[in-house]
C-alpha cells in the first residue's frame, strides 16, 4: 500500500481529513501522475499507455479492476461494507475521460507534451489524476461506505462516442446515478459550477451533397451550378434559428465546410457541405433535422439539383439531476469552496449517453459538474493549461460527494 494512508484520520465529518504531512504527501503524489499523463497524451482509442499506467496506480493501492474486455480504458470499484442509515446499499459511478486532442502544444510548462501534435487541451489529465485520488481516498474509507463506487477511465470522449464503448458491457447494469465532472478554465482554483436542469447541448453532424450538372465557366447555361445552390442552402439554413425555433431555447447551426470545383474555368458538378446542429430540447432536436432536410430539398428543387442529405446524431444533451446538483453544491460549501451558477454550454459531451433510455434501457440519474481551473485559455487551446493546486481538493470533492450521495 501507498505510504500516506497511515496519515488519514476521520475528523469534522469530512472525508479522509489527514494529517498535514499525509495531505502534502497525496497531494505531490497526485501532481505527479497528472504530469505524466500531461506529457504523454494518447488520442481517442489510442490510450494505451494512459489504461497501462492508471491499472498500474489503481493496482498499487489495492484497488479492484473490473475484468472488462476493453481496449482502452478501464473501470475500477470501491466496495464499502458500511451502511446507509437506511440500511441500504447503493451503486453510484463517477466517469473520467482519459483521451487528448490532436493539438501541438503551446503551453510553456517543464511537463509539456513529448507526443508532438497530441495534447491534454481539454483537461482530461485533471480528470484522469482527480478520479484516481478520489479512488485512493474511498479506497482508505471503504469500511464507512454505505455501497459500492465504480470509477469508469472512458476512452474516446473526444470522439464523440467513447461512451457508447463503456455501454457495451454491463458496468452499469446496477448504477443508480452517475457523476461526471470537467475542468473549467473560467474559474478560479476553488470555484465549482454547478446548476440543476440542461448543461451541454445534444450534438448533431449533417453532411450535404449538392449534385448539379459540370460544364465550361463560360457557359453555364450547358449545366446546373451547384456553387450558387450550396450558398442559397447555407443562407436557408441559418434562418432555421430565428424563424423556426424557440427564442427562449438554446440552440445553434454552424455550416463549417464548404467545397466544390478544382479550378477556375470549370464549373463544377457538386458541391459539399458539412455542419453541426447544437440543441438542448428533445423537440427542437427533431425539429432541426425536419427542417435541415425541408430546407436542403427544397431549394436545392428550386435551382433544378439534386442534394443527398446525410444526418449523425451523436450525444443528447445533458440534464442534470436537481437534487445531486444541491447535493454537490452543499458538498462544496462544507469543503470551503465558492459555488457559482454552471455555465450552460452548446459543447456536447458523451457523459449523456451514460442517463438516456435510449442507449441505457432506463433513464439514471446524473450530474456534470465543472471545477475550476485557474482562469487563462479556453479548453481546446493549445496554451491550455491547469493550475496543478486544484487537483488535490478536486479529488478531495469528488470523494465526498460520492461518499454523501451513497447516503441519500
Amino acid at each position: 500500500m501507498i505510504g500516506w494512508t497511515k496519515g488519514f484520520t476521520a475528523e469534522e465529518g469530512r472525508v479522509n481529513k489527514m494529517g498535514l504531512e499525509g495531505e502534502r504527501q497525496l497531494e505531490q503524489y497526485l501532481i505527479e501522475q497528472f504530469e505524466w499523463f500531461h506529457r504523454y497524451p494518447e488520442l481517442s482509442y489510442e490510450e494505451v499507455e494512459t489504461t497501462a499506467k492508471i491499472r498500474e496506480l489503481l493496482t498499487e493501492a489495492g484497488i479492484e479492476i473490473l475484468p472488462y474486455p476493453l481496449a482502452t480504458g478501464l473501470v475500477a470499484v470501491v466496495r464499502g461494507t458500511g451502511k446507509a442509515p437506511d440500511g441500504s446499499r447503493k451503486t453510484l459511478a463517477l466517469r473520467c475521460d482519459i483521451d487528448a486532442l490532436p493539438i501541438v502544444e503551446e503551453a510553456e510548462i517543464p511537463y509539456v507534451s513529448e507526443s508532438r501534435g497530441k495534447m491534454h487541451a481539454c483537461g482530461h489529465d485533471l480528470h484522469i489524476t482527480a478520479g484516481i485520488g478520489a479512488a485512493l481516498l474511498l479506497k482508505e474509507r471503504s469500511e464507512e461506505l454505505c455501497g459500492t463506487i465504480k470509477f469508469i477511465f472512458q476512452p474516446g470522449e473526444e470522439d464523440a462516442r467513447g461512451a457508447m464503448k463503456i455501454l457495451e458491457t454491463d458496468v452499469m447494469d446496477d448504477v443508480e446515478r452517475i457523476w461526471g465532472f470537467h475542468a473549467d478554465p473560467t474559474n478560479e482554483v476553488g470555484v465549482i459550477g454547478i446548476r440543476e436542469g440542461y448543461v451541454t447541448a445534444a450534438v448533431d453532424r449533417f453532411g450535404i451533397r449538392v449534385k448539379g450538372i459540370g460544364c465550361h465557366g463560360a457557359h453555364p447555361d450547358d449545366g446546373i451550378d451547384p456553387i450558387p445552390v450550396a450558398a442559397a442552402i447555407i443562407q436557408g439554413l441559418h434562418t432555421i434559428v430565428g424563424r423556426n425555433v424557440n427564442a427562449f431555447h438554446p440552440a445553434l447551426l454552424s455550416v463549417t465546410k464548404v467545397q466544390a470545383g478544382t479550378t477556375w474555368n470549370v464549373i463544377p458538378g457538386e458541391a459539399e457541405l458539412e455542419g453541426t446542429v447544437r440543441t438542448m430540447d428533445r423537440e427542437d432536436r427533431v425539429l432541426y433535422e425536419r427542417r435541415v432536410r425541408e430546407t436542403v430539398e427544397g431549394i436545392a428543387a428550386a435551382y433544378g439539383a439534386e442534394a443527398e442529405i446525410t444526418w449523425i446524431d451523436s450525444a443528447p444533451a445533458t440534464y442534470n439531476d436537481g437534487k445531486m446538483a444541491q447535493l454537490c453544491g452543499k458538498v462544496a460549501q462544507s469543503q470551503g469552496m465558492r459555488t457559482v451558477p454552471e455555465e450552460m454550454s452548446l459543447g456536447g459531451d458523451d457523459f449523456s449517453y451514460y442517463m438516456e433510455e435510449e442507449t441505457m434501457g432506463r433513464q439514471i440519474p446524473g450530474c456534470y459538474l465543472k471545477v475550476g481551473t485557474g482562469v487563462g485559455h479556453p479548453i481546446h487551446h493549445p496554451a491550455f493549461c491547469v493550475q496543478k493546486r486544484v487537483i488535490l481538493p478536486a479529488a478531495e470533492l469528488l470523494a465526498k460527494v460520492l461518499e454523501e450521495d451513497l447516503k441519500q
